[in-house]
């Protein structure tokens, strides 16, 4: 039986679907503030809960010399804000050890990176501190190895546990979203989620770049994904995509 996972004032698993959506990394406060209120409002429009999600670091973007992100406590003082005055419960990523405990005091949901998945201190420390954990799916791992890091964060003594899809690669610059991962992380017994913006990158090529990203794909595997049983989508959104400074190539414009 499919356990439901309650995120504030979200229960992920149960029949509605929910959204995770924002900018992928931190930016200035008025685009955070506006991203936040578009998409409270949405929410509320389609009857469809909401977990704000925003990075404040961004450690494995491909160049040095991009943007990732303002750190730790001028991230998470936005993202108490936005708490604060939206009501929304909030995800962030974490990378190292010691961001945890800083983290958790503001977010209801720690994000474990696809890159770092199998990092079994980064995961196990994370789980202690007893909030929801969100693991994305390593790009190297085959889908049904995802029990792995679960397992990790069960024998913490935590089952609180998201498990999101977002694509197959190493060391290829194309992601590939094998429908039947979704049946294999189903099997772990948590919430599935579908991280569509992210699964649509080109590696390799900078974010900033139009040829970055197929966005035109991202409102078919988001279909997919929905008629494929998953329980939240996970979507990046900024007011001006093309001048998102992260990912702008992932994140879908009203051209697409």
């Amino acid at each position: 039986m499919k356990k439901i996972v309650r995120v504030g004032n979200v229960e992920c698993g149960a029949d509605k679907l929910f959204l995770i959506a924002g900018p992928c990394v931190v930016e200035d406060e008025k685009t955070m503030m506006d991203t936040a209120e578009f998409l409270v409002e949405l929410s509320q429009k389609l009857d469809l809960p909401l977990i704000f999600k925003s990075s404040f670091q961004k450690d494995n973007r491909s160049s040095a010399d991009f943007y990732s992100g303002p750190g730790i406590e001028k991230g998470l003082a936005i993202l108490q804000k936005i708490k604060k005055q939206f009501k929304v419960p909030i995800l962030t990523d974490i990378h190292y050890p010691d961001q945890i405990k800083a983290a958790a005091a503001v977010v209801d949901v720690i994000q474990i990176p696809a890159y770092l998945v199998m990092q079994t201190t980064l995961v196990v420390e994370a789980a202690k501190t007893g909030k929801v954990i969100n693991l994305k799916h390593g790009q190297f791992l085959a889908p049904e190895n995802m029990i792995k890091p679960v397992r990790k964060v069960e024998q913490a003594g935590n089952t609180n546990i998201l498990v999101t899809e977002r694509g197959y690669t190493f060391g290829y610059n194309d992601l590939i979203v094998d429908p039947r991962s979704f049946y294999h992380l189903r099997t772990t017994g948590y919430p599935v989620v579908f991280d569509v913006t992210h699964s649509i990158r080109k590696y390799g090529i900078p974010s900033s770049d139009p040829a970055g990203g197929s966005r035109e794909f991202i409102p078919t595997l988001a279909r997919a994904g929905v008629a494929a049983g998953i329980d939240g989508l996970f979507i990046e959104v900024h007011p001006d995509p093309t001048r998102a400074l992260c990912d702008a190539a992932s994140q879908k414009t009203g051209d697409h």
